[in-house]
């Protein structure tokens, strides 16, 4: 079983490539991640979901990424799977360039 972090305070310039490295070298393995955009203009909101392996550990991930400063933001991250603000499911293509989710897109 997988579990989602959500992440805010992300940088508007911080790229999908980028938010998956940053976790990445934070040694959490994920399955999939995302920063969330406008679904018109595809302004980033501010914040981002991550999908982590089955076996990391929830709390570990949440801590080693809390606090931490990715392009001069610092960081806050909660676990939950986005399901007050719209978020329904993995990243994918929607030929709106992510998945769709109410006014956002999750590139």
């Amino acid at each position: 079983m997988t579990a989602k972090l959500y992440v805010c305070n992300l940088h508007p310039d911080v790229t999908d490539a980028q938010f998956k490295e940053f976790i990445t070298n934070a040694g959490i393995r994920v399955t999939t991640s995302g920063v969330v955009r406008d679904r018109l203009t595809g302004i980033p909101w501010g914040f981002g979901f991550v999908e982590i392996e089955e076996g990391e550990d929830l709390q570990q991930a949440m801590s080693g990424l809390n606090g931490q400063v990715l392009q001069g933001n610092t960081l806050t991250v909660n676990a939950g799977n986005g399901q007050g603000m719209g978020f329904a499911g993995s990243p994918g293509d929607s030929g709106q360039g992510g998945q769709r989710v109410g006014d956002m897109v999750l590139s």
